[in-house]
């Protein structure tokens, strides 16, 4: 029988980090885009910004889990 640890999958951080980048930049384009009555240049930008923070982070999230991968 297999172990836990082989059953557990891995968490792919850059694809988490466009979706999650992704939410949070609709989030801030629409208020961005409310409050100043121009949801239709907002939205985008907002998108665009989220999901490249949401890239980086999640580079960076794979590259830790690599690093720590390495030492043990």
């Amino acid at each position: 029988m297999e172990n836990d640890e082989e059953k557990k999958e891995k968490v792919s951080g850059v694809g988490l980090g466009i979706s999650l980048g992704a939410a949070f930049g609709v989030t801030f384009g629409v208020t961005i885009g409310v409050v100043t009555d121009n949801i239709g240049l907002w939205l985008p930008i907002g998108i665009s910004i989220g999901v490249g923070a949401g890239i980086a982070i999640g580079a960076n999230y794979d590259q830790q889990q690599k690093a720590k991968g390495d030492k043990e």
